[in-house]
């Protein structure tokens, strides 16, 4: 059973799905669902529409260089069946499959690290500029401490007069 990856989204084609377009140069391109297709078709750059796996790599969202990748590469060479070593193999994908769960696990906690921090001061800082949003008047008004302290500015009686004359 051979399992294909779409051209756009780079998801994984089971046998007997998805759509396929043959180029007038005979270049084959495999699609999971129409709308890869229709994106396709558009001629949209996978790299640029941001739920494909393109984007994702291109960003370091993704891990792009791993060992793990080097397995699920596509090879056209038939081989001798052997059981023996079909069994190692199947034992070995297993095994790989792990490793490439726990790089991806620490790819993500290390891009992640930050952030809950990072959350923490935004909202203290939104807190405090919209206090008076989440207390009532009332409160405000008794417990001094909840507002920013008033600035008293004098204006002179000069000033004042030359805006009415503004006025009229």
């Amino acid at each position: 059973m051979r399992l294909e990856k779409c051209w756009f989204c780079s998801s994984t084609i089971y046998p007997g799905h998805g759509i396929q377009f043959v180029r007038n140069d005979a270049k084959i391109f495999r699609f999971c669902r129409s709308k890869c297709h229709k994106n396709f078709k558009m001629k949209r750059n996978p790299r640029k529409v941001k739920w494909t796996k393109a984007y994702r790599r291109l960003r370091g969202k993704d891990l792009t260089q791993d060992s793990t990748f080097e397995f699920e590469r596509k090879r056209n060479r038939p081989e001798r069946y052997d059981r023996s070593l079909a069994e190692n193999t199947l034992k070995a994908i297993k095994k790989i499959d792990k490793v490439r769960v726990d790089r991806e696990a620490r790819h993500h906690a290390s891009r992640m690290k930050g952030k809950k921090e990072k959350e923490r001061m935004e909202a203290a800082k939104e807190l405090e500029q919209s206090i008076h949003m989440v207390k009532a008047p009332s409160v405000l008004q008794q417990d001094q401490s909840l507002t920013l302290p008033k600035i008293k500015v004098r204006v002179s009686h000069q000033q004042t007069e030359e805006n009415q004359t503004m006025e009229e």
